[in-house]
């Protein structure tokens, strides 16, 4: 678990507690310690407890300048003997305001450099160690938040640009289908054309989302897949079997078509009886995704040379967003090309 410095409540709880520790440990350890060696009267015992409370605020002013000026400007910086005569100025200011106060509030009672030191010098030293430790673990932290934002931020521009990568070949193959229904005069063109500002619409203003419903995304693959039944015809045997249990289960947005795309940018062309299987089932909470499609190795050989990256894309983008939650395995049996997908979609 990761402590929240940014937390404001967080904070004054930490400096609560460090300073219950530097006010308390000191008379825990000895509380006798910096008495004079007679009794007190009780006026005098009142006045040495204000002492002891007066010199508190000194400490809190040390923890604050070791930690917000001599640790950046000195320690960090390196500027080692610079720190240590910071250090050392700052105990003797300490020594300096106690003989002062103590001469103030009891006047008659002598005044014992060694007495003093005795009794100052550890709780000095404390509060140093304190602040020094506080300091750095609170940086640290704040480091590493740091870094997991940039990160963070590198993931989404990584994403963003995958993404990107995606959209001009769909809109290709689309367009393809369009040119293809006109040049045939089909009736279909009009409810083709709809149907392609529908899957536009999806592409810009959906998939700036982080997620989106299973149902919208599986929508925007039949009607994919229809685009490209309405270009092929019965040239192409295309089934397809989509069954989802619960369609606000949430999916990575277009996460899934360049396997389909791929299907049918291989599946196509000078292939006896070429066949494309795409299945797809959810679950409780998990997505089985599977794309098998009939290829011509030789054909093959030729479109891989302009193919792109859409693959490989998907499969970053699947390391960068599920990681150990999805399992991919993409394999050549013969002349089919089999890829199979299973990811965990609430994570």
């Amino acid at each position: 678990m990761t402590i929240n410095f940014s937390n404001k409540w967080v904070k004054a709880t930490l400096h609560i507690l460090v300073w219950a520790v530097l006010v308390t440990l000191p008379y825990i350890m000895n509380i006798d310690r910096g008495r004079p060696p007679r009794s007190l009267t009780n006026y005098e015992e009142t006045q040495f407890l204000r002492l002891n409370f007066l010199s508190y605020f000194y400490w809190i002013a040390v923890f604050y300048l070791n930690s917000k000026v001599l640790i950046p400007s000195f320690f960090y910086q390196k500027k080692y003997l610079l720190y240590s005569l910071s250090f050392f100025a700052c105990l003797l200011l300490a020594i300096t305001v106690h003989a002062v106060m103590f001469t103030s509030l009891l006047p008659d009672l002598n005044f014992n450099l060694g007495r003093t030191l005795w009794f100052n010098t550890p709780t000095f030293l404390l509060t140093i160690a304190a602040s020094t430790a506080f300091t750095m673990i609170s940086d640290r932290i704040s480091e590493e938040k740091r870094v997991l934002q940039r990160e963070q931020e590198n993931m989404r521009t990584e994403l963003s640009f995958l993404r990107s990568q995606i959209s001009p070949h769909f809109i290709f193959n689309v367009l393809n289908n369009i040119v293809a229904l006109v040049r045939l005069k089909s009736n279909e063109l009009e409810p083709t054309v709809m149907k392609l500002s529908g899957l536009m619409q999806y592409m810009l203003y959906e998939t700036d989302e982080e997620k989106v419903s299973i149902k919208t995304e599986t929508e925007y693959l039949q009607a994919y897949i229809d685009l490209q039944k309405q270009r092929f015809g019965k040239k192409v045997n295309i089934e397809t079997h989509i069954q989802i249990e619960n369609e606000f289960d949430e999916i990575e947005p277009m996460l899934l078509i360049p396997f389909i795309e791929n299907a049918f940018k291989h599946g196509v062309g000078m292939i006896e009886n070429p066949q494309i299987f795409v299945d797809l089932k959810t679950e409780d909470g998990k997505l089985t995704f599977s794309v098998r499609n009939k290829f011509n190795p030789e054909e093959n050989e030729v479109k891989d040379e302009a193919s792109g990256i859409g693959l490989v894309n998907v499969s970053r983008r699947l390391n960068l967003i599920y990681g150990d939650n999805h399992q991919l395995i993409i394999d050549k049996n013969g002349n089919w090309f089999n890829v199979s997908l299973t990811l965990k979609l609430t994570i």
